[in-house]
This record gives C-alpha cells, sequence and structure tokens, in this order.
C-alpha cells in the first residue's frame, strides 16, 4: 500500500506543473487543455512560454484594452442573458 501512496504522490508532485500551466492559460482565455498537455510534454518549456505570451499582452497597451473590451462585452452579456431568463 506504501508503494501505491508513493506513486499517488509522485504522479500529483510531476502534475503540479502543468496544472498550473493550464489554469494560468484558462485565466488568460487561452485553452487549458492545450495548455496542459504541452505542460506533460514540455513542462517549462511550456510554463516560460506561457509566462512570455501573458508578459507580452500585459506590456502592450493595445492588446490590454482589448482584454479589458472583451470583459466588459462578457459581464453585459451575462447581465443580459440573466434579465432575459428572468
Amino acid at each position: 500500500m506504501l508503494f501505491v501512496d508513493m506513486m499517488f504522490v509522485v504522479a500529483l508532485a510531476i502534475s503540479f506543473i502543468p496544472i498550473l500551466t493550464g489554469y494560468c492559460a484558462q485565466s488568460r482565455g487561452r485553452s487549458f487543455w492545450l495548455w496542459f498537455a504541452l505542460g506533460w510534454l514540455l513542462p517549462l518549456a511550456s510554463f516560460f512560454l506561457l509566462f512570455a505570451l501573458i508578459a507580452r499582452d500585459e506590456l502592450n497597451p493595445s492588446r490590454r484594452l482589448l482584454g479589458e473590451a472583451r470583459q466588459i462585452l462578457r459581464e453585459a452579456e451575462e447581465k443580459n442573458r440573466v434579465r432575459t431568463e428572468s
């Protein structure tokens, strides 16, 4: 039983970078499963690539404004959907 427990802990530890990469990607509007798979195949490279993409989006004012506009539209659509359902 100890072996199974140790294998579970090892699998969980190895999954940390892919899960973190997938979560960061999803929070930025990218595909969780694509970045999760890339995190398994190329753990450190995918993490740093995603970090570079996020930094590029944050440092570019036009991309940042576009992201804010998308967020505003998303919130407006949700409010409209709730209003029409009521």
